[in-house]
């Protein structure tokens, strides 16, 4: 009996995979969820009871929170990423970091073929394929969903025929949760106009008035909020969304290319994330010089869009890194931000690089470290080769 793996979530399209790999196929499967920071121990448990009731042969968790900020979340930290200066990538990373661990089940099991639920139609197709052809390059790749073209209501009436039981309600919106940020899709992101209704986001408001909170960063990671540290930067995240969803920060809807070539639009709520790469970039226009925040932007965007596209394992992306990795050396210090319902402000930092300092002079106020002269004569020179080209302009023109 030929063996697949399974990317499994124990939602209605992976749950139809499970029945109609084992029962139409005749696969032995071998079900493996990832997580990212989107599940509690108690929803991963009831995940597992879901797949070995229909049928899998084998279940595996893999714990991928640290390997997923390791790997993806520290870089979109140091380089500032928001797509399209709003997303922070809160899907498109996590989907990479589960395609690895996927793959790397599928050389775990031996197995013959690595199957995933994704349609035909979004994102997330392209980056399980391209994956897995990279890293188990040979091994069939199975995806019921997008291949048999099959709608929401035919899964059901399948799974029903099969004598599945779940809750087979349609959601009125679908969340996808980790930690670097929520997904929401509904009617109002299928068009051009509307914004997602309260009731849509997953955190609600619950905190009123304002709270200041500050942010320890030690050479480009968050270390510890409020003076309290953390042994992993990936806890320090997930207790700022705690302090911070409360107050509904970080709502948006992103509007963008997809892979395939289409504009899409996704709600998403990531207050953590939008807060940290914030709070981050102050720190980093007050400790780095001005090159090194002009070639930081220039290859974050590449390597955000990049990592979007997932193409995560292309060589230029360890390269990138290497660069965003050396800049961090004097990101340390202090940063303040005050919180408030449905937004926050970054009101200061304090750090021992800090190149703003009063010893060199203060803008629009005094000098003191170059006099008048000085400036006089720099600003010839700093002109001097554009004079000489607006001269010889002009002289050619007389001709």
């Amino acid at each position: 009996m030929k063996k697949v793996v399974l990317g499994f979530s124990g939602g209605l399209d992976t749950s139809y995979c499970v029945k109609y790999l084992t029962d139409d196929k005749g696969y032995e499967v071998h079900s493996v969820i990832v997580n990212t920071g989107g599940f509690s121990a108690e929803e991963l448990q009831e995940i597992e009871r879901r797949a070995y009731s229909l049928g899998v042969k084998s279940h595996k968790t893999v714990d991928a929170i640290r390997s997923y900020y390791d790997s993806a979340i520290k870089y979109l930290v140091f380089g500032n990423v928001l797509k399209n200066n709003t997303y922070p990538l809160s899907v498109s990373a996590e989907r990479v970091t589960q395609a690895l661990a996927i793959a790397e089940h599928v050389k775990a099991v031996g197995a013959d073929a690595v199957a995933h639920g994704s349609t035909g139609a979004g994102n997330d197709q392209v980056r399980f394929d391209m994956i897995f052809h990279i890293m188990i390059p040979g091994v069939e790749i199975i995806t019921p969903i997008r291949d048999l073209k099959l709608s929401r209501e035919e899964e059901i009436e399948y799974l029903k025929a099969k004598g599945v039981e779940m809750n087979f309600a349609k959601a009125a919106y679908s969340i996808n949760k980790g930690i670097w940020g929520t997904s929401v899709g509904g009617k109002e992101t299928l068009t051009s106009d509307g914004f997602l209704p309260e009731e849509a986001w997953p955190t609600q408001l619950t905190k009123e008035g304002t709270e200041k909170v500050s942010l320890q960063f030690v050479k480009g990671e968050l270390t510890g909020v409020n003076g309290k540290t953390f042994s992993h930067p990936s806890e320090a995240i997930q207790h700022l969304q705690e302090i911070a969803g409360a107050y509904a920060i970080g709502r948006d809807i992103h509007v963008g290319d997809t892979i395939i070539g289409i504009k899409g639009r996704v709600g998403f709520e990531a207050a953590a994330p939008v807060i940290i790469i914030k709070a981050h970039h102050a720190l980093e226009k007050h400790v780095l010089t001005k090159w090194q925040l002009t070639w930081k932007d220039q290859l974050s965007q590449f390597y955000g869009n990049w990592l979007h596209e997932g193409q995560v394992m292309d060589p230029i992306m360890r390269d990138i890194e290497a660069f965003l990795q050396n800049s961090q050396g004097h990101v340390t210090g202090e940063v303040f931000v005050t919180l408030q319902p449905y937004r926050f402000q970054v009101t200061g930092i304090q750090s021992e690089f800090d190149l703003m300092s009063s010893k060199f002079g203060k803008y629009g106020e005094m000098n003191s470290g170059w006099s008048g002269e000085d400036v006089r004569g720099f600003s010839k020179i700093f002109g001097n080769q554009t004079m000489i080209w607006h001269q010889v302009a002009e002289s050619a023109k007389g001709k």
